[in-house]
C-alpha cells in the first residue's frame, strides 16, 4: 500500500512516489521490500531487521533512518507483541510488516486525521500517538482495579497475596520498558542528525516525548502502589497471626494452673488428706472455676483479649 502525505493520507500508485510532489508512506511485506528496496533510493548502512524485533529503536544511517517497533498488545500486554521495521529519509517512510499491524495503524490515520500543515513529522507523530492512544484509559482502569483490591484488603476479604496483582505488576513492568524505548526513539527523531525533518516541526517529537514521560510516571506510581498493597496484605496477615498466637497464649495460660492442680492431685500419695475429705472434689471444682474467672479478668484488664 502506498500513500502520499497531503491534507490527509492519500492512496496512490507506486510510480507516484517518484514524482516528488509530496512525501510518502509505503507499507510493504518483507518480500516486497527485498524486491523494491532499490526503488526508494535510501542509503542504508546495514540491513533492516526483518525477523520479529524485540524492541523499539531508531538507527541513524549514512542517509537514512532505520529501526524497529515492538508494541505490546494492549489486550495482552505480557503476550506476543506487534512488531515491524521501518526506513525513512527526507522523501518518506517505508514500513515493513508481515502481520498487517502497520497497515492497520496507517489506515486508522488515513481515516481519522486531516492536517493543515502536512508533513512526514506530523505523520510520525500521529503514528506514534496511535500506538499509545488507549494507554491512558488502560492505566486508569488498572488504578481503579488496584483501588478495589485495597478496599477488599482493608475489609479483610483477601487472605493471601492475589495472583492478579502479579499480573498487574508484570504488565506495568512491560509498559515501563516500552515507554523507556519510546522516549529514546522519540528523542532520536528530535535529534534530527540527518536533517530529514523541518526544525519547526521537531516540536511534534518533543510533545510525544512529554506525553510518554507522563504515562511512564503513572506506571511508576502504580508499581509503587502494588508494592504498598503487598505490604498491606503482609501486615494484615501478621496481625491475624498475632491474634491467633494471642488466643493460644491465653488458653495456655488459663489451663496452666489447672494442669498444675490436676498433676498435683494425680500423684496419689497415701497420706493426702484431701483425697478422703468429703468436700475435696467440689472444692477443687470451685477453685478451678475461680482460677479461670480470675485469669480471664486479668487478661481483660491488661487488654490481652
Amino acid at each position: 500500500m502506498y500513500y502520499l502525505i497531503k491534507e490527509s493520507l492519500t492512496p496512490c500508485a507506486p510510480e507516484d512516489l517518484a514524482k516528488g510532489g509530496a512525501q510518502y508512506v509505503a507499507v510493504l511485506t518483507t518480500e516486497e521490500w527485498q524486491q523494491r528496496r532499490d526503488c526508494f533510493d535510501m542509503l542504508i548502512d546495514m540491513d533492516m531487521e526483518t525477523v520479529p524485533p524485540q524492541e523499539t529503536k531508531a538507527i541513524v544511517n549514512q542517509d537514512s533512518l532505520t529501526g524497529t517497533f515492538s508494541i505490546p498488545d494492549r489486550t495482552d500486554i505480557s503476550g506476543a507483541r506487534h512488531a515491524f521495521s521501518f526506513a525513512l529519509d527526507e522523501k518518506g517512510i517505508v514500513l515493513v510488516d508481515d502481520n498487517g499491524y502497520a497497515e492497520q495503524l496507517v489506515q486508522t490515520i488515513a481515516r481519522t486525521k486531516k492536517w493543515k500543515l502536512p508533513g512526514l513529522e506530523r505523520f510520525l507523530y500521529d503514528l506514534l500517538e496511535t500506538t499509545i492512544g488507549q494507554d491512558l484509559a488502560l492505566l486508569e482502569k488498572s488504578e481503579h482495579r488496584l483501588n478495589q483490591l485495597e478496599e477488599s484488603i482493608l475489609r479483610g476479604e483477601i487472605e493471601s497475596y492475589p495472583a492478579e496483582m502479579n499480573d498487574i505488576r508484570g504488565n506495568l513492568l512491560d509498559l515501563r520498558i516500552h515507554y523507556e524505548q519510546l522516549i529514546d526513539f522519540s528523542q532520536e527523531l528530535e535529534e534530527n542528525e540527518n536533517d530529514f525533518f523541518r526544525d519547526e516541526n521537531l516540536r511534534y517529537f518533543h510533545m510525544f516525548t512529554e506525553r510518554v514521560i507522563r504515562l511512564q510516571d503513572m506506571v511508576t506510581g502504580q508499581r509503587e502502589y502494588v508494592t504498598q498493597l503487598r505490604d498491606l496484605i503482609q501486615s494484615h496477615l501478621d496481625v491475624r497471626q498475632n491474634r491467633i498466637m494471642t488466643v493460644l497464649t491465653v488458653i495456655t495460660s488459663i489451663f496452666l494452673p489447672l494442669t498444675l492442680i490436676a498433676g498435683w492431685y494425680g500423684m496419689n500419695f497415701r497420706y493426702m488428706p484431701e483425697l478422703e475429705w468429703r468436700f475435696g472434689y467440689p472444692v477443687i471444682i470451685v477453685v478451678s472455676i475461680l482460677i479461670v474467672i480470675l485469669c480471664l479478668f486479668w487478661f481483660k484488664k491488661k487488654k490481652w483479649m
